[in-house]
């Protein structure tokens, strides 16, 4: 059996890699902040996505139980804007783009999380947090009905994202309508404003802030201490900034890990809404499966930039198409445990380091190459080998398709494709070349790529 190594994830915190240390035995509790519903997911959400999907699955396959949960920010600035746009209700525009959420999370073939808290459901312990905050020093309730946060109070405010007090203050400043004792200071209970939605609260008629519902839904659903905490790099200041300050000083010790993933960049910029120089996940669907989405995001390590660029898209999809090709008519054998130890322990060893991805993908493609090297010899031992490769892209995952669907899409007329191979054959057999050589081109304008093997014309899509 396989001895799994120590696994090690980078604290953004502590600014090392530390090996993980759960608070409950075998548990781990991960909250991830997730998406302000108010439009499609674009290739950044799409990363938050499949990164910590990839890690719950890791987690799992060392026999971890995890709880996984992720918020759904549904009132905002955002989307009350959106709304107004739209002309439609806050409930009827969220509930359209987490249906969408959900959509764009399956074909990404990500697992839905075990929560996912809506900000609208809990409001009420977002009131309880805030009580809390201003009872103990940390919190004020401003004439004008808003309640802030007074960073001041707080002596560790900026450990996390590396940035000092004095140098916040020199970019500080209060806005029109707000009602600060410092420019520092962060809402967290807004006071109603004309057409908006609100709720009653001790300080009269509102909304909560952005930063404070992460706190209160956190401790709802994994109580107020729990094992890692993540989300995009984005966020790490002012939102997680402010998480810690809310939640350790209300009293919880709050998370004990922090994980951020890296930016997707577009031309050396962070690709987001605000610039306008994003693509959804949606407008990339039909060029691009999302496992090749999926293939695309793991190809890069979660803390570094992941850089857009149609040929790095071409590559993940000749990657997928690679390994694919390498299960093409491989029956499923039964695995003889010391025969996969080598690649079992390089698999091991590239995801408990900081969950490696690239390195364990580089592990498949050795793994894919041993395979073909062994079916071309005439071994036995390539089956069982292919049936490790699909369990441990699994973990991954990836490779959970038939391999003829991948290669040749479920929508086709494989019959046609089929009869025009034959005919090919026809015309080579009576060595009719150029004729040949014409239905190759008819098949490679329709995107049918012919493979010519000792066992005859295979065919895939593009």
């Amino acid at each position: 059996m396989t001895t799994l190594p120590v696994l090690t994830l980078f604290d953004t915190l502590r600014r090392s890699k530390t090996p993980l240390e759960v608070l409950r035995p075998n548990h781990v509790g991960l909250y991830v902040c997730g998406m302000t519903v108010y439009d499609f997911c674009h290739l950044g959400h799409a990363r938050v996505m499949v990164t910590f999907d990839t890690v719950v699955r890791y987690l799992r396959e060392r026999d971890y139980e995890v709880t996984y949960v992720r918020n759904i920010t549904d009132i905002d600035d955002k989307i009350i804007r959106r709304a107004l746009e739209c002309g439609e209700s806050i409930q009827s525009l969220t509930a359209r783009f987490i249906d969408a959420m959900h959509e764009d999370e399956a074909a990404l073939l990500c697992q839905r999380p075990d929560l996912e808290p809506r900000a609208t459901e809990h409001v009420g312990a977002m009131q309880t947090l805030i009580g809390e905050l201003i009872n103990r020093g940390h919190a004020y309730a401003a004439a004008n009905g808003d309640v802030y946060y007074a960073v001041r109070s707080f002596p560790e405010y900026g450990r996390l994202s590396g940035k000092s007090i004095d140098e916040l203050t020199s970019g500080a400043r209060v806005d029109i309508g707000e009602d600060k004792r410092d420019p520092l200071d962060f809402a967290l209970w807004k006071a109603v404003k004309p057409g908006e939605p609100s709720w009653a609260s001790p300080w009269g008629e509102g909304r909560p802030g952005w930063h404070i519902e992460c706190s209160a839904m956190s401790a709802d659903a994994l109580g107020c201490a729990f094992d890692i905490h993540g989300g995009g790099a984005d966020l790490q200041f002012p939102h997680h900034e402010n998480e810690i300050a809310q939640s350790q000083g209300a009293g919880c010790a709050f998370a004990h890990y922090w994980m951020h993933n890296g930016f997707v960049r577009i031309n050396d910029e962070k690709m987001s809404k605000s610039l306008n120089n994003f693509f959804t996940v949606r407008e990339l669907l039909p060029r691009y499966s999302g496992e090749v989405l999926r293939f695309f995001i793991l190809s890069s390590h979660y803390r570094s930039p992941l850089n857009y660029a149609e040929e790095a898209l071409e590559q993940a999809k000749a990657g997928l198409t690679r390994l694919y090709t390498t299960l093409r008519g491989m029956p499923r054998r039964k695995i003889v445990a010391e025969l996969g130890s080598e690649w079992r322990e390089r698999f091991h060893a590239a995801m408990s380091d900081d969950f490696h991805t690239p390195a364990a993908l580089a592990v498949l493609f050795d793994l894919a190459r041993e395979i073909n090297r062994l079916r071309d010899e005439g071994s036995e031992v390539a089956a069982p080998l292919a049936t490790l490769l699909r369990e441990l892209a699994g973990v991954l995952g990836l490779l959970g398709q038939d391999a003829e669907d991948f290669l040749r899409g479920k929508e086709t007329d494989a019959s046609w494709i089929e009869e025009r191979i034959a005919a090919r054959a026809a015309a080579r057999q009576t060595r009719d070349f150029v004729g040949a050589d014409g239905i190759r081109q008819e098949l490679t304008a329709v995107g049918v790529i012919l493979e010519d093997g000792p066992g005859g014309t295979t065919w895939r899509r593009e």
